[in-house]
């Protein structure tokens, strides 16, 4: 994580503070016009320094599932450490906001910053479940007001498509390489460097993206495209056919020659005899060019003209030729047509060559597949059987195809130590109210049972002892629970004036490693893809109590005439 040294306030028992956010383009400007006008009139009333505490959350779980990844932490923290706005931005909201607005206001929102704010979250790359507080940020209300739009912002897309990839890892399995693709098809720049971000946090191994790889150390992966395969005539186009050998020893002058020997002893095998006859040149041209280009990382794509009778025969020709220097092809990708069937022919390929000519290996070459690929078909390829090693994915992933959106809210729970509650005839959108503690609770066999929430102030569950966990709304979802491991979810990561010790923010590998260790400690029905079970989310017996105390209390009494 970048830092940077410390210049305003003081807060000697924090040395450096943290660098500003990745895009440049989250400033306090980076809200809805109403987080201003609620500021102003605050101010107005005297209310601006009330000390409020609201809660960020979601509603309900994505994609149909029962799970969600919390992501988007990092850049939260990066916003409110650097929080300011800059005379440009005042002169902006002095032109925007209504004349009436006097200037004490616009000097007011010159001076402030996040150092009396509190953050409190669960660490990045959680599993975590709705109604359950994401985050949780005290301070004056005015301030806290306008950090409610950036980050929502900043939490719901990162959250969702690391879900999103979380869900096309547990379809694929833990053995496959994923890889995101999605770049082209984003959302834009900051779209596409967030994908690929999240995917990576998500479990995916590797992008496409360089800007991302460059920027947060995301192993990159790439090779070409049909057109370049398509560019190329013939092989009397490469002029250059000479390449060292791998441990450079010795000097092949005639590379192609050697290519087009390999592809007349493929030919003359009895066991291929009907599978393919003439393949494509132009094809061969490019594959050979490309080898030249990168002997060491040889893979082609091999569906430009026809996969089984000529794109894969060209590629054993080229790699057999490579084999001769030391080198190691890496494999072919399949981008269109039927993955499953084609992905098993090649493998069968693959391992004729292996055995007639006697190439240790050359049977598990890798065979990548891509072609607007989603949870359903890595879902249907697995039931149908394939032998496909890597998935290269993009579009359905980065722009979460399945559901627009996670819908996280932030709500104001708490005024000047005072629990407040919003109403709704529909009870999901019903806020829990007062400052409240989370903490997950493990059972017998090490997998989470439920996550309860507490006030603040309450005992915390403590192991082997029976706590009643309550439904928030449904007076008769109830149960005993005796937890064999407790852990209290929400840490410190901004404390603003106080004394209380900040979380270092992890780096994105080990925020991806958090994900792989808290979805594989899932129980496995929570996780399944059809029908599965839900998790519970629960409250203790006094706040459920409180909840519905407040609600009566503040929901009007009707009458009927």
């Amino acid at each position: 994580m970048d830092v940077k040294p410390q210049v305003n306030g003081d807060m000697s028992h924090r040395p450096a503070t943290i660098a500003g956010p990745t895009n440049p383009m989250v400033t306090p400007l980076l809200t809805d016009l109403y987080q201003f006008t609620m500021a102003y009139a605050y101010w107005k009333a005297g209310k601006h320094n009330e000390r409020a505490v609201f809660d960020l959350y979601f509603r309900k779980n994505p994609f149909g599932g029962e799970y969600t990844v919390f992501a988007g932490l990092e850049e939260c923290i990066r916003f409110i450490a650097n929080f300011k706005c800059s005379k440009e931005e005042i002169t902006f909201l002095r032109e925007t906001l209504s004349p009436t607005c006097e200037d004490g206001f616009f000097d007011y929102l010159q001076g402030i910053d996040c150092s009396d704010v509190e953050l409190y979250a669960i660490p990045e790359g959680s599993v975590v479940f709705p109604k359950v507080p994401l985050m949780r940020v005290e301070g004056p209300v005015a301030v806290v007001q306008l950090l409610e739009t950036p980050f929502v912002n900043l939490i719901n897309y990162a959250s969702l498509v690391t879900t999103n990839a979380a869900r096309h890892r547990f379809v694929a399995g833990k053995s496959k390489l994923l890889l995101e693709f999605g770049l082209r098809r984003a959302q834009g720049p900051d779209g596409g460097i967030s994908a690929s971000r999240y995917c990576y946090m998500g479990g995916f191994d590797a992008t496409s993206n360089c800007a991302a790889g460059k920027m947060f150390g995301i192993p990159l992966r790439g090779t070409h495209s049909h057109a370049f395969v398509s560019s190329f005539m013939g092989t009397d186009e490469i002029i250059e056919k000479s390449l060292k050998s791998q441990d450079g020893s010795r000097i092949c002058e005639d590379f192609i020659s050697v290519v087009q020997t390999w592809l007349s002893k493929l030919k003359r095998l009895s066991i291929l005899k009907g599978v393919f006859g003439e393949t494509n040149q132009s094809e061969l041209a490019a594959f050979v060019s490309y080898a030249l280009a990168f002997p060491d990382n040889f893979l082609a794509l091999v569906d430009t003209y026809d996969v089984v009778k000529s794109g894969v025969p060209n590629f054993c020709a080229v790699a057999l030729a490579l084999n001769d220097l030391g080198y190691k092809a890496k494999g072919i990708r399949l981008d269109s047509g039927d993955l499953a069937y084609l992905s098993c022919e090649t493998r069968k390929f693959f391992q004729t060559v292996e055995s007639e000519f006697g190439v240790p290996g050359f049977g598990k070459t890798g065979i990548t597949a891509s072609n607007d690929l989603n949870e359903e078909t890595l879902d249907a390829l697995n039931k149908q059987g394939h032998e496909v090693d890597a998935f290269g994915i993009g579009t359905y992933l980065v722009t979460c195809y399945a559901q627009a959106a996670l819908g996280c809210v932030f709500k104001l729970v708490e005024i000047n130590n005072q629990p407040r509650i919003k109403l709704s005839e529909d009870v999901s959108k019903v806020s829990i109210p007062c400052k409240k503690r989370s903490f997950r609770l493990y059972g017998k066999e090490g997998y989470p049972l439920l996550d309860i929430m507490s006030g603040e102030n309450e005992p915390p569950p403590k192991v082997g002892e029976r706590i009643l966990c309550r439904h928030p709304f449904s007076e008769s979802k109830r149960a005993y629970v005796v937890p064999q491991r407790v852990e209290e979810l929400m840490k410190c990561y901004w404390p603003g004036n106080t004394d209380k010790n900040r979380e270092e923010l992890p780096t994105l590998e080990a925020n991806r490693e958090r994900c792989v260790q808290q979805l594989d400690q899932m129980r496995p029905d929570h996780m399944r893809k059809l029908n599965p079970t839900p998790y519970k989310v629960s409250v203790t017996a006094k706040l459920y109590e409180f909840i519905h105390f407040l609600w009566l209390n503040e929901a009007p009494v009707g009458e009927l005439q």
